[in-house]
């Protein structure tokens, strides 16, 4: 039994997999509304690429891509939704949240080490699959409510989530530039604190009734990342962000709650 678990595991994101078998969540139809940040990518020009690969070929270069990205997002804390193709789709703030501005910055976060992944292997697509030219890939970063949940039959349930945000998510990575990441307004107002952005961009796009606001990260300049100091009258606090997992997390937990207890008074002669 517990082989077949693990290979169940295989085909779930490890937080839905952990969330059934622990008993937290149910394998029922139901769905409920909740503020997630959602992520989708591509690669740059893949069908073109995909008619010039035999099929292992192929399938070597997309599973060692969607590996090299899998590894990321789950480091960052990421709910891996589906692959479509080459596409990923990605949620933050459930069944695990780190609260809106966290999951929004954990998302972006992430999202730039792609990038930055994607850059550190130019060259290996030639020199392992022959391409003349290195694959890119496009992302769109949404924060909105959606309905999240199991969607389906009796017979076979999805656990995805739903709704007007996750489809602006995908308009804006159709939108995206090659190796961009293209964040809304809402993001933007998320993780404006934690990375740089180029000038706001008027965007109408395909399905949407109204134009919308977006923002491209500028990836060139991640110094508002990497630190932030808080200064007072008689302190100087510096912090180096990065994400943390549920371990550290917990840790720091504890350290803020042995922190916050009421020390006892000293005798003073």
């Amino acid at each position: 039994m517990e082989d077949v678990s693990g290979q169940l595991a295989k085909y779930l994101s490890p937080q839905i997999y952990e969330s059934i078998f622990s008993g937290k969540q149910n394998v029922e139809v139901k769905s409920y509304r909740k503020k997630i940040t959602v992520f989708f990518s591509d690669i740059v020009n893949f069908t073109a690429i995909s008619d010039k690969l035999e099929s292992e070929e192929l399938t070597a270069l997309l599973n060692f891509y969607l590996n090299e990205m899998s590894q990321i997002a789950l480091k960052h804390g990421a709910t891996i939704d589906k692959y479509i193709g080459d596409a990923i789709m990605i949620f933050f703030g459930d069944p695990e949240s780190f609260g809106i501005e966290e999951d929004a910055r954990r998302c972006v976060a992430m999202a730039v080490e792609m990038q930055q992944r994607m850059a550190e292997l130019w060259g290996y697509w030639s020199k392992h699959f022959g391409l003349k030219k290195d694959l890119e890939i496009r992302v769109g970063i949404n924060t909105g409510y959606c309905t999240v949940g199991n969607f389906g039959s009796e017979d076979r349930l999805d656990y995805t989530v739903v709704g007007a945000a996750v489809n602006l998510a995908s308009r804006l990575e159709s939108a995206a530039t090659p190796s961009g990441i293209l964040v809304s307004e809402e993001t933007y107002f998320q993780v404006k604190d934690y990375f740089s952005f180029d000038a706001p961009q008027q965007l109408e796009l395909k399905g949407l009734e109204r134009g919308v606001i977006a923002y491209e990260v500028d990836i060139s300049d991640m110094s508002r990342a990497e630190t932030k100091n808080f200064e007072g009258e008689n302190f100087q606090l510096k912090l180096t962000k990065h994400p943390l997992d549920l371990e550290e997390l917990e840790a720091l937990k504890k350290i803020i709650d042995e922190l916050s207890e009421p020390q006892p008074e000293e005798n003073i002669a």
